[in-house]
C-alpha cells in the first residue's frame, strides 16, 4: 500500500519537489532543486529519496492543452526513467497541464511578487501535481 509520496515538477532550470501521504491525503512543497539545461544534482534526489523513502515517486507530465506531448514532455519522461533506473523506485507520469499557471494564481492571491524567476512556483507545483494524484487515487 502506498504511505509516502514525493513528487517533482520537472523543469530545465529549476525542479519542483513535494512530498504527501495518503493518510492524512496532505501533500507539502520543499525546496525545489535547481537543474542546469534539465540535469539535476542526483545527489540532492539520491538524499530525498532517502530522507523520505517514498512508496512511489510522481513526475508531471507536461503535456500540450490538446494532449499532445512537447519537447519537454519527452524530457519529464527521461528525468523519470533515470529515477526509476537509478534508484529502483516506483515512478508515475501525472498530467501536469494548468499546474503552473494554477501555482502562480496562488502566489498571487497571496500577494506574492510575479518576479517568478526569484520566485519560483515549481514546488508549489508539484505540491499540486501530488494533491491532484492523491484526490484521484483516493477519492474512490
Amino acid at each position: 500500500m502506498i504511505k509516502t509520496l514525493l513528487a517533482f515538477d520537472y523543469g530545465t532550470k529549476n525542479i519542483g519537489v513535494a512530498s504527501g501521504q495518503t493518510i492524512t491525503h496532505s501533500a507539502n512543497s520543499l525546496a525545489p532543486l535547481k537543474a542546469k539545461d534539465g540535469i539535476p544534482d542526483w545527489t540532492q534526489i539520491e538524499k530525498l529519496l532517502a530522507e523520505w523513502k517514498p512508496d512511489l515517486v510522481l513526475v508531471g507530465l507536461p503535456l500540450n492543452m490538446d494532449e499532445s506531448e512537447s519537447e519537454l514532455s519527452a524530457r519529464a519522461r527521461k528525468f523519470a526513467n533515470r529515477i526509476h533506473g537509478r534508484f529502483g523506485v516506483k515512478v508515475e507520469m501525472v498530467d501536469e497541464r494548468l499546474t503552473s499557471f494554477e501555482a502562480k494564481g496562488e502566489v498571487m492571491s497571496r500577494g506574492g511578487s510575479r518576479d517568478y524567476k526569484h520566485n519560483p512556483v515549481d514546488s508549489i507545483a508539484a505540491r499540486l501535481i501530488l494533491e491532484g494524484w492523491l484526490e484521484r487515487n483516493l477519492s474512490r
